[in-house]
């Protein structure tokens, strides 16, 4: 049953693009890049095993706005709008009564650089401002996005400054607008700390990569080539401006009288392994690729509570809906977050499942010890959706090799174990809808 309209709650989402979990302090990070963010998790619930679902923009964003796997929706790679049809998180949101709005990065309408319509807008009906694809219409500083008009509507600094501003301005100005009385969704896509695609590089606001150039790097990538060494300082500086710009969300929300009432859940689509693992910077199974920072905010998320189960971005979906007293489909493939958050003592998954697209046709499943990968090296992954057979690609020991540097796949003393999670793998393929496959051992 929803609750009395007056005490809904407010919720924001709080999305950022290609951020590893160990930028953040509550995560372990030293640099002290994430004071805001550090805070809240003081006060809310930090997640500390959280993944992705899908390690590519595109899928992973059509997981989060519909609670199912690409597979499910047909997003499984980039370049493939969501479906006309599909019922998103704003559906459910605005048939409760509601305002939904969107600010950012879309990546779900097939439009590249031109103007979203309506119809391919996931149901974000009462404010949009927004690009397709934000890196081709803007750059880190300067270009700008559209509103629910097809206006341009340009900004001239520093693309994540930019964007806060045009949230705080939604947040001062929505009660001038018809239904300001409502509770609000709002969902803040950022681009950031993503690189930006013409330059092939992460760009942090100017002064700060001097900030960071220091630091030593994550284990994950020492010894391997790629191009972190270039650009970590940046993407370091990056995830310090974002969390200034999240301490600006939250003191406006403050400041207005909103905040006690409001949920906020940070977390973003994926992380980067800087070209260490693949000819890029995520699509595979790697933790630098698929783990994530997770925080909840807010009414049922407080008391600086840590959770340490295993969870995934297909369980945001739910997660948002219960927060705001919303029935959750009986259709999403997560569950929702809220239990754990209470710290009920509830029968949860000791897994998660991954698909990766583009770089291969392949899926992982992570559990607290093991990760498994397989691939389907006769298929193209950015035509093919899945695959009838798959090959043992990866098997890393996480106790005894945290940064996975020794794959273990096909070694006769693991054989045992790479058997129950290829068991396990098929069985989580079959759950979200996936024909059950054949893995040949290595």
């Amino acid at each position: 049953m929803n609750r009395p309209s007056d005490r809904r709650p407010n919720v924001v989402v709080f999305f950022t693009d290609q951020q590893r979990w160990d930028t953040v302090g509550c995560y372990g990070s030293t640099m002290g890049l994430t004071p805001n963010l550090d805070a809240m998790a003081n006060e809310g619930v930090r997640f500390d095993l959280a993944f992705t679902a899908q390690p590519v923009c595109g899928p992973a964003r059509a997981c989060l706005q519909t609670g199912l796997y690409p597979t499910a929706t047909g997003c499984f790679r980039n370049g493939i709008p969501l479906p006309d049809a599909a019922v998103t998180l704003a559906h459910q949101f605005a048939g409760a009564g509601y305002e939904t709005g969107y600010i950012g990065k879309w990546h779900l309408g097939g439009t590249g650089d031109m103007p979203v319509p309506e119809e391919r807008r996931g149901g974000y009906r009462d404010h949009w401002l927004a690009a397709d694809l934000l890196e081709f219409t803007s750059s880190p500083y300067g270009g700008g996005y559209y509103d629910a008009d097809n206006r341009f509507v340009p900004f001239e600094g520093y693309r994540v400054n930019s964007q806060t501003d045009h949230v705080l301005e939604y947040l001062r100005t929505r009660r001038r607008n018809a239904g300001g009385d409502r509770p609000f969704f709002l969902f803040l896509s950022y681009l950031e700390p993503h690189h930006q695609n013409n330059l092939n590089r992460y760009v942090a606001p100017h002064g700060y990569a001097e900030r960071y150039a220091g630091f030593p790097p994550p284990q994950d990538l020492v010894g391997h080539a790629g191009d972190w060494q270039e650009n970590l300082p940046d993407y370091w500086g990056i995830c310090a401006n974002i969390d200034e710009n999240l301490g600006r969300v939250r003191a406006e929300l403050e400041r207005l009288g909103m905040a006690e009432n409001t949920v906020i859940l940070f977390t973003s689509d994926h992380g980067s392994h800087f070209r260490t693992r693949n000819n890029e910077y995520k699509r595979s199974c790697h933790e630098a690729a698929i783990r994530i920072p997770m925080v909840g905010w807010g009414p049922g998320l407080s008391g600086g509570r840590v959770v340490d189960e295993l969870v995934s971005l297909v369980d945001v979906p739910p997660t948002l809906l219960d927060a705001a007293g919303i029935a959750v489909p009986e259709a999403f493939h997560g569950r929702s977050l809220m239990p754990l958050a209470r710290g009920e003592r509830i029968d949860w998954r000791q897994d998660v499942f991954v698909q990766i697209s583009e770089s291969q046709v392949g899926r992982a499943v992570r559990t607290r010890r093991w990760k498994y990968g397989v691939d389907a090296p006769d298929r193209d992954g950015w035509n093919d959706i899945d695959s009838p057979t798959y090959v043992e690609q990866y098997l890393y020991d996480l106790e005894a090799d945290p940064h996975e540097q020794v794959n273990l796949v096909g070694r006769p003393d693991y054989r045992q174990v790479a058997d129950q999670l290829a068991e396990l793998l098929v069985a989580r393929m079959v759950a979200v809808g996936e024909r059950a496959p054949t893995i040949a051992r290595r």
